[in-house]
């Protein structure tokens, strides 16, 4: 190997680590970026069996007895399904009163996947996007799916997608980004 070709190896090999380490610090997303995962509240740190915290009330309260939006009520089930609680998600975003939402429809897809029920999931995930096309976080858990389900090709047509709907800049990019790298997988 001649002077010229190891330089453009080294060069080559350090551009890929530097490309690694900057996915490795945006993977957690930023506040700015709505597809990033939720910070935790005091529904997953002080609440118990189900309650979610209510900020007016200052409490824990049953959320089929709490009053709260379908927005509200979507915050505490995008906060239960990244806690793991994927059954207190479903539940809650069950509450919701629009289940035509596509913010709706891809949590239940992805707290139906991650609990194991993977048909029913990509059921919600394709309905989000018959929905809202463009919703790039469906994508990005859609394809994440399909990696779980050992098709990489439909997965990296959907990080096409994302990132030919302007979302090549989010979280849900990275994220898939990551999954196809091996990485983690959400």
């Amino acid at each position: 190997m001649g002077v010229g070709m190891k330089n453009s190896v080294t060069i080559a090999l350090a551009a890929g680590f530097l490309l690694g380490a900057n996915l490795h610090v945006f993977a957690a997303g930023s506040e700015s970026d709505e597809t990033a995962p939720p910070p935790k509240s005091k529904t997953t740190t002080e609440c118990k069996n189900g309650e979610v915290w209510d900020k007016d009330k200052k409490k824990c309260v049953k959320p089929q007895k709490s009053g709260f939006n379908d927005d509200q009520l979507f915050q505490a089930a995008r906060e239960f399904a990244y806690a793991g609680q994927y059954d207190n998600a479903i539940t809650v975003l069950k509450l919701a009163r629009n289940q035509d939402d596509p913010r709706i429809l891809n949590y239940l897809g992805y707290s139906n996947r991650k609990a194991g029920r993977m048909e029913l999931g990509m059921s919600y995930y394709r309905k989000a996007l018959q929905r809202d096309e463009n919703y790039i976080l469906a994508r990005s858990y859609m394809g994440q799916a399909l990696l779980e389900q050992g098709d990489v090709q439909g997965a990296r047509v959907q990080l096409v997608e994302i990132r030919d709907r302007g979302g090549e800049n989010s979280w849900a990019y990275r994220s898939l980004l990551q999954s196809l790298n091996g990485q983690i997988t959400y």
